[in-house]
């Protein structure tokens, strides 16, 4: 195994709290995974407020290609009762051999590896192979995003300046809304492994010697540097169209969709709706109404 693997291994196998391993489990058995990983902002957080988000990892039946398999994940929320308390979930579930090949940076999507270069947690694998696999997949994310941020980093500087350099061009490649500073927060929630996590990605792909200290200064040409800024520029372009089809895809499929936008209206606002069977059936049918019983009740 090798150093970076062994970083990432032992990221992966870190406990989560009890009732975060239950839900996991729950999920597996719901959805029919191969593996579960926890992550995001809940992880860092470490507690139970809000949604939790978990990616559910599963072999595809022979043969098969799934409706819109081109707009991975498929996105469902779920409640679940654990220790009398209700745990909410957030869940992307794709298969493990998609997952592998995102993983390595050949496609123009850039979500998978840039969230799973973060720590995580694989709180279920079905057998040690899933395990293994699911581990070099992770590797595969930081090398991928260890190659792009030497690109896009400055010539000299720390591991943080480059983790910065790279966040602030993924997150500005989403169709995503997040607070200035939002990069910083996440690593400071876990500098040590963003730093040991560059330094051996670094060491494995020959861009630093054994053991150098900061500051750094990857070995990548000129010639190098440029191919991989247009490489991420392709990226960057491909980012907000591909996040608008996702949402669109999300609008008719997103299983649970009326009873997650209702618990966040509740949450934010106050005022409490009634999920009705027509609302879980019909939630972008139901949003005018769901609208109009809010305005009334005074939670604009």
């Amino acid at each position: 195994m090798t150093a970076l693997a062994g970083l990432v291994a032992d990221e992966l196998r870190r406990p989560a709290a009890a009732d975060i391993a239950a839900l996991a489990t729950h999920l597996r058995s719901l959805l029919g995974g191969e593996a579960v990983l926890f992550y995001g902002s809940a992880l860092r957080a470490d507690n139970l407020e809000g949604v939790l988000d978990f990616y559910v990892l599963r072999a595809d039946p022979a043969g098969t290609r799934p409706k819109w398999s081109f707009l991975w994940p498929r996105v469902s929320y779920h409640e679940h009762e654990i220790g009398g308390r209700i745990v909410r979930a957030k869940v992307a579930t794709m298969s493990l051999a998609t997952f592998e090949a995102t993983a390595r940076g050949n496609t123009l999507d850039t979500t998978i590896w840039a969230r799973f270069a973060q720590p995580a947690r694989l709180l279920v694998a079905a057998t040690p192979e899933i395990e293994r696999r699911v581990i070099a997949a992770i590797c595969d994310c930081v090398r991928t995003a260890s190659r792009f941020a030497a690109a896009l980093g400055p010539a000299s500087g720390s591991a943080e300046d480059y983790w910065l350099a790279l966040f602030a061009q993924t997150y500005g490649a989403e169709l995503r809304v997040e607070a200035q500073g939002r990069g910083r927060s996440i690593l400071l929630s876990d500098p040590a492994y963003y730093r040991s996590a560059l330094h051996r990605a670094w060491e494995e792909i020959g861009l630093i010697g054994p053991n150098q200290t900061e500051p750094l200064r990857p070995a990548i040409s000129a010639a190098e540097r440029q191919q991989w800024q247009a490489r991420w520029r392709r990226r960057a372009r491909a980012g907000k169209p591909l996040n608008v089809l996702r949402l669109i895809r999300a609008a008719w499929t997103f299983e649970g969709a009326a009873r997650y936008a209702l618990w966040k209206i509740e949450r934010h606002s106050g005022v409490a709706i009634t999920l009705t069977p027509w609302r879980e059936r019909h939630p972008i049918l139901a949003a005018p109404g769901v609208l109009y019983h809010l305005w009334r009740a005074g939670g604009r």
